[in-house]
């Protein structure tokens, strides 16, 4: 028996519209964000959820309730949050984004590491595991827990996943699907 996933970005908030590395400050959903969210919805309407899971930060849950509605079970949960960019949570992209490839191992200051969040996405996978053994998934969430399910699931390095990381071609797609066996 596996567990099937299909991962969802959070729609755009207003610090990415401002090119702001939000981390765990606490932004909404632009305009925008609310509008892709709610288109969605169509362009997922033959896949059917057991649960969909979430992180508990606004622009995640905003996201999940948005497409899913009362549809299927919405559950929040902190480890899928994105990564605590410590000091730097709300600065400019400009200066988080380098910094990110090169905080793998090493903790944000203040904050954590890429590491650190691969370590919650695995604690999380093992529930799932032990929990959802043959259902199908959805997951609302953030950049960091997508590229620790690459690493995890994706069989990638750290390298890879940034390297190949949809959001640099900015070629979005309405889920991507990740197996635990």
């Amino acid at each position: 028996m596996s567990v099937e996933i299909t991962y969802f970005v959070h729609g755009t908030t207003t610090d990415n519209e401002e090119e702001i590395s939000s981390g765990w400050k606490d932004v909404g959903l632009s305009d925008l964000g609310k509008k892709q969210s709610l288109e969605l919805i169509q362009q997922i309407r033959d896949k059917k959820f057991d649960v969909v899971f979430c992180s508990d930060l606004k622009r995640a849950v905003d996201s999940a309730k948005l497409t899913f509605g009362d549809s299927v079970k919405i559950v929040e949960d902190s480890r899928l949050r994105e990564c605590n960019y410590g000091d730097l949570n709300g600065k400019p992209s400009e200066i988080v984004e380098p910094l990110q490839e090169k905080n793998v191992t090493n903790k944000f200051p203040n904050g954590e590491s890429y590491e650190d969040v691969k370590a919650r996405i695995a604690d999380f996978l093992g529930f799932l595991r032990q929990n959802y053994e043959g259902k199908y998934v959805a997951i609302v969430a953030h950049k960091a827990p997508q590229l620790a399910l690459d690493v995890l699931l994706g069989g990638k390095t750290w390298e890879q996943a940034f390297a190949e990381d949809w959001r640099k071609k900015h070629a979005w797609q309405p889920g991507w699907d990740y197996t635990i066996e």
